[in-house]
């Protein structure tokens, strides 16, 4: 058989494999299974953590020694930041679901004021006596009472917004090209860049009974990505070859959301219920930090210094001056509401409420290869 011969069969035999390759992995007639071809991947379900999910458990201890129940209303995205391609929106639509995962996680009491649909539909079921009585000693063919005062309320509930989506706050870069000059010489490429965006949330806690709002949050985060590329062409005799390799990551937008709700329900979370300002603290910007070294966070910790050092009292005078008494009007007694917090408006810009590392922690519960950017 002559070189050409030989060549055209070797092609006709890689096709054939490739052919053969191919029919095994998806079948144009179904298996004993019902399905054409065997799904890939095998990954666990595992629980969705953020760097404050620890701390929001660590507050159960606190949560459960108030009866306060919490609702949480409706966290839309006011962005209004669309895909290109009319695909459906760049943020995600489900905000007060993740407020309502992270109040759980701390142990809340929660009600439902989200979605009563069924409920209401339950209600009317109810009142027209459709719906059947589940216990048996009761009787055959009775219905459902409606009961005055079944449904408990809430003392508090939340709501706000997703407000802000900025695109490429920054970017930097870096590429380059070299070769032979030779026609035929051996030619190469690389390039990185880096790009930063951030997304933004406001929530406010309510009072329910007074609407009076109590507490207000505002929180950004920023979010990275990168992306890097190399690439070769050369001849080799009569053949060439043009092969390039890259890689690109960015930190999940939707996750990004998530993390900065749970910081947010946080800080409610622990001036709601009186939580000590050091409780359920991580090990970020201590002695105990895994991964603080003599100058990390320095002016953090400066900062933090002085801010201790301002909240301590005054020395109290040798002589102290006497005080001029003023007798106050006489106001009517009010009862104090059952299961609910005085939260004082001033308190609501506390400088430990800005600390950046305040809650957060590197401790990951599914795999412990770290929620810090690229720490294993």
């Amino acid at each position: 058989m002559t070189s050409r011969g030989r060549k055209y069969l070797t092609r006709s035999v890689a096709l054939l494999a490739a052919a053969i390759a191919l029919e095994g992995c998806v079948s144009t007639t179904p298996d004993n299974t019902g399905r054409y071809t065997v799904p890939i991947g095998g990954s666990p379900v595992i629980s969705n953590e953020t760097p404050y999910s620890t701390a929001l458990r660590c507050m159960n201890g606190y949560t459960r020694q108030r009866p306060l129940r919490v609702a949480v209303g409706q966290i839309a995205d006011y962005t209004g930041k669309n895909e290109s391609d009319n695909s459906g929106r760049k943020l995600t639509q489900g905000a007060a679901l993740m407020a309502m995962s992270a109040l759980s996680k701390a142990g809340v009491p929660l009600v439902e004021r989200f979605d009563t649909s069924v409920a209401e539909m339950e209600l009317k079921y109810a009142n027209n006596k459709l719906i059947g009585n589940d216990k048996p000693q009761e009787g055959p063919g009775d219905y459902r009472r409606i009961m005055a005062g079944s449904i408990p309320g809430s003392d508090y509930y939340i709501v706000g917004g997703i407000t802000e989506l900025n695109f490429n706050i920054r970017s930097v870069g870096a590429s380059g090209d070299g070769g032979e000059t030779t026609t035929n010489g051996i030619k190469g490429s690389a390039s990185a860049s880096l790009y930063v965006m951030n997304v933004g949330l406001d929530l406010r806690l309510v009072d329910t009974n007074t609407l009076q709002v109590v507490d207000v949050i505002s929180y950004q985060k920023q979010i990275i990505g990168h992306q890097i590329q190399a690439g070769v062409f050369d001849f080799l005799g009569q053949t060439f070859f043009d092969a390039s390799l890259g890689e690109s990551a960015l930190e999940p937008v939707q996750l990004a959301v998530r993390s900065v709700v749970e910081r947010a329900v946080l800080e409610m979370t622990s001036r709601l219920y009186r939580i000590p300002a050091n409780a359920c603290a991580s090990n970020l910007d201590t002695d105990n930090d895994p991964l603080a070294d003599a100058s990390d966070r320095r002016e953090a910790r400066a900062a933090q210094a002085r801010t201790y050092a301002a909240a301590q009292p005054a020395p109290a005078p040798s002589a102290p001056a006497p005080v001029q008494y003023q007798q106050a009007p006489a106001q009517p007694y009010q009862a104090p509401r059952a299961n609910t917090v005085a939260l004082k408006q001033e308190n609501r810009n506390d400088t430990s409420r800005q600390d950046p590392y305040r809650w957060y922690s590197n401790a990951d519960a599914d795999g412990g290869s770290g929620l810090r950017g690229g720490v294993e």
